[in-house]
């Protein structure tokens, strides 16, 4: 079936949408031979792996579950422990509103990122996507920020894991020293080249991730650490308040590697399957998570939540929240090694070979971007602020913007054309909208969260658990 969908051209302006109106299914084949004659010889190259028949490294082996669990271990594993922190600053209703409101938006977006790659199918990342829209300046810039974007989030990872160790072994050693552990582990399981083999590790990561949340929910559930009233809308301000959508934004923020996992299924057209089983499973497990922790916890909840049941539980659950700790950090980081290693290899048969120049690329590729990644962990060792810097920065562009002006650019000979394609762009310009008012108002809370907690335990030994 992949074979079928990339060995053909793709015209410039056609558009692959399941969403065809009536009219255009009727006349469907009159207007392909119309954009066959507008467009000649206009095509599209192939997908990047192309022929693999007899290549000896193989990348587009994910089966549609396998993708699945990859964009869970992507997205689940850091996101989900800031929320009950989140309830605690906007109170029960806003923020269960908002989980499931940004929820649905995720999805959406995350369909049209599906429908631009069945369109372009040489799209690997950000910046082949970046270049359909506005050629080499929107490669480089989109392609940056990708990259950027990841390591921020594999930063995460290891700051989360210096917190895990600390908890866990009582700062048994110094904040940096667990650092340098988490990314030779990091870097250490980030050497295949091929996702499946991580796609595995996915599935660990997971349960790890659902096991650890559920021993924290029974927890504080049987020890009530909070009696008193909850508050169905918290008494906040704009500055607080807006933190906690950052946070929301960056839990639903896997998109930025959607078009690499697209990139290695084995059919790109299963990869709504591949999304559904990553929204269906992050919405549901963050609102019960997020409101039970919150409900038995009260507003002390700590961030990341594992902290929030006595220090025996927290110890606990940190230790089994160890592997998604770990494997949500290294599929970014296969992300990120990956983008760099295609963009230095495209066009060349030496991304299929395993000889030194294709295998050492590799490994030195991987290890500068754990290594940066540990520097920005090491420099802002504060969890939420990391987070909602993250979100503000990029994210919400990535998540929403860009998903926006992609759905534009596939529709822009029939924007107004029917009432449906109407409302369809009233809600892509709203989605496009919608990234700039968090990127602006983002990038001010969270510069004056990070003013506020300017020089304060960067590079540090210092203990920054919460307990």
């Amino acid at each position: 079936m992949s074979q079928s969908i990339f060995s053909r051209p793709v015209s410039m302006d056609y558009e692959h949408d399941h969403d065809r109106d009536h009219d255009r299914e009727r006349d469907g084949k009159d207007m392909q031979a119309q954009d066959a004659e507008k467009n000649d010889d206009k095509t599209l190259p192939n997908d990047v792996f192309g022929d693999e028949a007899d290549a000896e490294i193989k990348y587009k082996v994910l089966s549609w579950w396998q993708a699945g669990f990859l964009m869970v271990a992507e997205t689940v594993s850091i996101g989900i422990l800031s929320l009950p922190s989140v309830v605690a600053a906007l109170g029960l209703v806003p923020s269960i509103i908002l989980l499931v409101a940004i929820g649905l938006m995720s999805t959406y977006t995350g369909y049209t990122m599906g429908q631009f790659r069945w369109s372009f199918p040489h799209v690997q990342s950000m910046a082949d996507a970046g270049e359909v829209l506005a050629g080499s300046f929107g490669r480089e810039f989109l392609g940056m920020g990708q990259l950027l974007l990841i390591v921020f989030i594999m930063a995460s990872h290891l700051l989360t894991f210096t917190v895990a160790m600390n908890t866990i072994t009582e700062h048994g050693t110094c904040t940096v020293v667990f650092g340098v552990v988490g990314l030779v582990i990091s870097y250490g399981l980030c050497l295949p080249r091929s996702s499946a083999k991580v796609s595995y590790l996915s599935v660990g990561s997971f349960l790890s991730v659902l096991s650890s949340v559920l021993i924290v929910m029974i927890a504080v559930g049987v020890q009530r650490p909070w009696k008193g009233e909850l508050q169905a809308v918290a008494d906040t301000n704009l500055y607080h308040a807006f933190l906690g959508v950052c946070n929301i934004v960056f839990s639903f923020s896997g998109h930025v590697a959607f078009f690499s996992f697209i990139s290695e299924l084995k059919d790109p057209r299963e990869f709504p399957k591949s999304l559904c089983l990553l929204q269906g499973t992050d919405t549901i497990l963050y609102i019960v998570s997020a409101v039970v922790i919150y409900c038995y916890a009260g507003p002390n909840v700590t961030s990341p939540a594992l902290g929030s049941a006595s220090p025996i539980i927290g110890k606990i659950a940190y230790g089994i929240a160890l592997p998604t700790i770990i494997i949500g950090g290294v599929v970014n980081g296969h992300v990120a090694s990956k983008y760099i290693y295609v963009r230095l290899f495209k066009g060349t048969d030496r991304i299929h070979k395993n000889d030194l120049v294709a295998v050492g690329s590799w490994v030195a590729i991987t290890f500068g971007t754990w290594v940066v990644a540990w520097v920005i962990a090491s420099a802002i060792p504060v969890f939420n602020n990391l987070l909602s810097l993250i979100a503000s920065l990029f994210a919400s562009w990535f998540t929403y913007g860009f998903n926006g002006m992609f759905w534009l650019y596939l529709n822009k000979d029939r924007l107004f054309r029917t009432p449906r394609k109407v409302f369809l762009t009233v809600v892509n310009l709203l989605m496009i909208g919608v990234a700039a008012a968090i990127c602006g108002l983002g990038l001010w809370v969270s510069g004056r969260a990070l003013h506020e907690d300017s020089g304060h335990r960067s590079f540090s030994c210092a203990n920054n658990a919460k307990f």
